[in-house]
């Protein structure tokens, strides 16, 4: 069920920048250079993320060819493995009909789906914490030690996809749950030493041999990125703009799904009965550890980003299924009745009068590109509200036709609780289903309207061989520039970016050019063109002679020097 929504038109649109096309151009350059510990971006060492999203998507691109099929197609397969991994941990937990909707409430959070279709390592870290999770808790329940062994060396593989963390503190929250029911000893149970041995190599082999080849990785990782980044202090500080706690948690849930209702379901249950002194109860202690865990401690820290949420999104995946699983009143069907109700009322006044107001908030709370090009005086590089119009008013009719099937079954069935649950998760189930082509529809009018693609062609066509190309701003707001213009751009302003620690290496001086440099350039009789992320007010290339701006699209415009 899950692969066609997914695969269905991966490579349809061009790469969306910034977002994709960066960690495209990555892998690119690491299938020339063949080197996973000195990964680069436009020629320049690239240490804010490890490898294995970048080697998944060369192997893609080497069975394939180099493409957008084939880079999104790494994040398709990560999906999979994850609603795999979650239905069988439901399905282990609840029996097959749980874990089906276990793994459905996952593959239909529309949050999880949209990274599921997009080049980011947020779904190959998602798909490592399912497994792990699955394994080490699967393992504890059966005692088996192998599992929990595979879960910990799985948890390494989280590491490798994203963060270091991602090996630590799933352990952690296992560990704290059977601390809770008095079953953490003894440690050699759910710990075994093969597994923490695994979990360590994996997870930090790479980070160890990079710091060795790269000094100063390992406080740019531990502190700068983590520590400092936390308490808004970092050294190298990039443009990202971080969401307020209202808007993360907004975003967070929404992206869950109605499913988040019955998750609170099953979390409220757990408290009230105190459940994690239960020993049966472990697995669930943990999974409800690790969700308000991750929602909790990015509610509470300074510095917060839309994907942040994502690894709870499993954990909220399960806990609805034992939500459903406890439901035997109506209660729960009438709150979906009354969300689903709410929600077609809403697209339904947005589609029928001026919703751009509604569109503009659900930007502001999503979108940190539009942020960021807010920040650089460009207007927010997104669709006009009127071609999301159409995609208003399809999900207008699904959640009013979901709400008055709701209210049916609930009418239908007064005196049969399990015949209602299953028609309404049923409900449920379909609904999400049938709002995930307007994902994919939304995510390809985004790209589309904001992708370098054509800009970069046009480059590609128009520039000579003795042109200079540059880019101004960070090089990651068009990071596929060089995959589709074939050329390497020099950057203007551009240090204040996930470059910044790469940009202080020797080797690239002569790709990071400062303003005289730039004017000297500019009159050297060479034709230079110039891509930049900054509004025409506030470029640096308005104030130079002879300046002719082409054109502004996709928050970029391009500049061109005149030639006398």
């Amino acid at each position: 069920m899950a692969a066609p929504l997914l695969f269905a038109g991966l490579g349809g649109v061009p790469f969306d920048d910034p977002g994709e096309g960066m960690h495209a151009e990555i892998a690119r350059e690491l299938a020339l250079s063949r080197d996973p510990f000195a990964l680069t971006l436009n020629g320049v060492r690239y240490v804010d993320k490890p490898p294995l999203l970048y080697v998944l998507i060369v192997l893609a691109s080497a069975v394939s060819g180099p493409s957008e099929a084939a880079a999104r197609a790494v994040s398709a397969v990560a999906a999979l493995v994850a609603v795999g991994a979650t239905a069988w941990l439901g399905a282990s937990l609840l029996g097959w009909r749980g874990g089906l909707v276990a793994g459905l409430a996952l593959l239909t959070g529309t949050g999880f789906f949209a990274y599921g279709r997009y080049v980011r390592p947020e779904t190959l870290f998602v798909a490592a914490l399912a497994g792990g999770f699955a394994l080490c808790l699967v393992g504890i329940r059966e005692r088996r030690r192998g599992l929990c062994a595979a879960g910990l060396a799985v948890f390494g593989f989280a590491a490798l996809a994203k963060d270091p963390l991602g090996a630590l503190l799933p352990p952690l929250a296992i560990g704290v749950a059977l601390a809770l029911a008095g079953r953490a000893r003894p440690v050699a149970a759910w710990l075994p030493w093969q597994g923490v041995v695994a979990c360590l190599v994996i997870g930090f082999g790479w980070w160890i041999v990079t710091e060795l080849g790269t000094p100063g990785f390992g406080w740019y990782t531990a502190i700068d990125n983590h520590v400092l980044n936390v308490a808004r202090a970092r050294h190298f500080a990039d443009e990202d703009v971080p969401l307020t706690a209202l808007q993360f948690l907004a975003v967070a849930l929404l992206g869950a799904g109605p499913w988040v209702i019955a998750a609170g379901v099953a979390l409220w249950s757990l408290l009230r009965r105190r459940a994690w002194r239960d020993a049966d109860e472990v697995a669930w202690t943990a999974l409800a550890i690790w969700v308000l865990g991750v929602l909790g401690m990015t509610t509470l820290s300074p510095f917060r980003l839309s994907h942040y949420g994502l690894p709870a999104s499993f954990g909220i995946a399960l806990l609805a299924a034992r939500g459903w699983a406890l439901d035997t009143g109506r209660r729960l069907a009438l709150a979906h009745a009354g969300l689903f109700a709410a929600i077609a009322l809403s697209l339904a006044l947005a589609w029928t009068s001026d919703g751009s107001r509604l569109y503009a908030a659900m930007i502001d709370a999503t979108d940190a590109t539009a942020q960021k090009s807010a920040a650089a005086g460009l207007p927010a590089p997104v669709p006009p509200f009127d071609d999301f119009r159409p995609v208003f008013r399809i999900n207008a009719i699904v959640f009013a036709a979901a709400a008055l099937a709701t209210g049916v079954a609930i009418g239908l069935t007064p005196r049969s609780p399990e015949r209602r649950r299953s028609l309404v998760v049923s409900i449920v189930t379909v609904t999400m289903i049938a709002s995930l082509p307007s994902v994919a529809v939304g995510l390809g009018l985004v790209a589309s309207h904001r992708a370098v693609r054509d800009l970069a062609r046009s480059v590609a066509r128009l520039a000579g061989p003795e042109d200079i190309v540059a880019h101004e701003g960070p090089i990651e707001n068009s990071g596929a520039l060089e995959w589709y213009a074939g050329r390497r751009p020099v950057i203007i302003d551009g240090r204040r970016s996930v470059l910044g620690f790469g940009s202080e290496r020797p080797e690239v001086r002569d790709l990071f050019w400062d303003t005289t440099r730039l004017r000297d350039a500019w009159a050297s009789g060479r034709r230079v063109w110039v891509v930049s992320v900054r509004s025409p007010a506030r470029s640096v290339v308005a104030d130079l002679p002879g300046a002719r701006l082409l054109g502004v699209s996709g928050g970029r415009s391009l500049w061109v020097n005149e030639i006398r």
